[in-house]
């Protein structure tokens, strides 16, 4: 096996370790710009290398592409794994409630509350006990509430080496128009000057 085959082997094993779906062995040469028999080459070495040793993953081709699997003797630990919260998908109000966290934090519950139009109190217990954010003091004045800042794991799960690396809040704001137009039927209508005599 070539210097090039080993490259080849390790940034396949890359894109099938990404993949949503089998990704099939032309596509694999397209993207890597190298010859379809050095694909074929890699795609052996990773199923060869998987089978022998010690590995979690089986590297198949199923449903007309290349992709890499649990090993089936691992599945009861998998399952088991599956019913812990830990595994479990944030819901669409955690991830809102996350991104309010990650733009304005420090934030206090409140603030979450006031934000989202609704109250986060046990969505920010779920982002707090999966150590996505954590209690990053108190505000000052009355009542002194605890204010939540995001984790080094929350970092970590988006692929961040720091904050400074989150897409600005401006990319996602519409137009001023845009906005006009969507909060003009929540406005409560303005009185008319015409008289009604």
């Amino acid at each position: 096996m070539g210097e090039q085959l080993v490259d080849v082997a390790s940034t396949v094993e890359a894109i099938l370790f990404v993949a949503e779906e089998p990704v099939a062995a032309a596509e694999l040469s397209q993207l890597l710009e190298v010859p379809r028999t050095d694909v074929d080459d890699a795609l052996v070495a990773l199923q060869e290398r998987h089978a022998s040793g010690p590995s979690g993953l089986v590297v198949r081709n199923m449903g007309g592409g290349w992709r890499l699997y649990t090993d089936p003797e691992t599945k009861p630990y998998l399952e088991r794994f599956a019913a812990t919260e830990r595994s479990a998908r944030l819901s669409k109000a955690a991830l809102e409630t996350m991104a309010i966290v990650a733009y304005k934090q420090p934030i206090s519950r409140g603030q979450v509350a006031e934000v989202r139009g609704v109250d986060s109190d046990r969505v920010l217990r779920t982002l707090e006990r999966r150590g996505l954010i954590f209690e990053a003091g108190r505000a000052e004045g009355p009542g002194q509430a605890v204010l939540y800042s995001t984790t080094n794991l929350f970092l970590e799960k988006l692929g961040l080496a720091s904050l400074s690396e989150l897409p600005p809040l401006a990319d996602h704001v519409p137009p001023v128009g845009v906005v006009d137009v969507l909060e003009r039927p929540f406005r409560p209508e303005e009185p008319s000057n015409e008289s009604t005599s």
